[in-house]
């Protein structure tokens, strides 16, 4: 068994028994009883817990009079993440706000985690950014069945004339599923490339060239979890469009 993350080993020792009885019932027994979580989902979950602490911080000190620092930065965030919901998507824009948000607060946190030492980055695992693809997958299309109906919405895959509808279809699905690709390749990669470059040059170089690549990580995850959010906005705009 690789070396775990102290984070992982403790979700082990608190809930592997849990975990591994309840995959043992779904028929997906773990390869190590007593060890089934694995390094990137305890990642995972460290970051969904930061995000609920975050939450409840700016729950109780949320003032309208005397905003904090913290209050003010994640104001500039839903700013930023309504615009971008109003451009891209328009007048119905601000309804998937919510999901936008988080997936790209999810995501950033994500692709951070491994500039913290002893942690790593769970996006550079592929299952991670797959999880999220299937997510957005979801979400969108069925944002696309509720506003056009379910057979209205299908219709949309036959193209606009019904004699090539027998090309449009494959392609439509083809192009549906490319995009979880696309989402899942392009997160995963980008991190997994700037993980292995900051190791590889961190172990070879003191101080300067490391913080220049640390830097580059941070910028790094902050664009791929704006394109992980902006994607999904283009898709769901595309969904619910009147026209196709």
């Amino acid at each position: 068994m690789e070396h775990e993350i102290w984070f992982t080993a403790l979700l082990n020792k608190l809930l592997g028994g849990t975990v591994t009885s309840l995959l043992v019932k779904v028929g997906l027994p773990p390869a190590n009883p007593a060890h089934p979580v694995p390094d990137y989902v305890a990642m995972e979950v460290l970051v969904i817990l930061l995000l609920l602490v975050g939450l409840g911080v700016l729950r109780q000190r949320l003032s309208v009079e005397q905003p904090g620092k913290f209050q003010q930065a994640m104001e500039v965030v839903v700013q930023f993440v309504q615009n971008t919901a109003d451009e891209i998507i328009g007048l119905e824009g601000r309804r998937y706000v919510a999901m936008l948000g988080t997936l790209g607060l999810f995501i950033v946190l994500c692709n951070l985690l491994g500039l913290v030492p002893t942690l790593m980055t769970p996006t550079s695992e592929w299952s991670v950014p797959l999880g999220c693809a299937v997510a957005a997958f979801i979400y969108y299309n069925f944002h696309g069945m509720r506003m056009h109906g379910v057979v209205g919405y299908l219709k949309r895959f036959l193209g606009p004339i019904l004699w090539i509808a027998w090309i449009m279809l494959p392609v439509e699905i083809l192009s549906n599923f490319a995009r979880l690709v696309s989402l899942t390749a392009r997160l995963r990669a980008n991190m997994y490339a700037g993980d292995l470059l900051e190791q590889v040059f961190g172990g070879l170089v003191p101080v300067i060239v490391p913080v220049i690549f640390m830097a580059l990580h941070v910028f790094v995850s902050l664009l791929q979890a704006y394109i992980f959010m902006l994607l999904p906005a283009v898709y769901i705009s595309l969904a619910v469009s009147e026209e196709h």
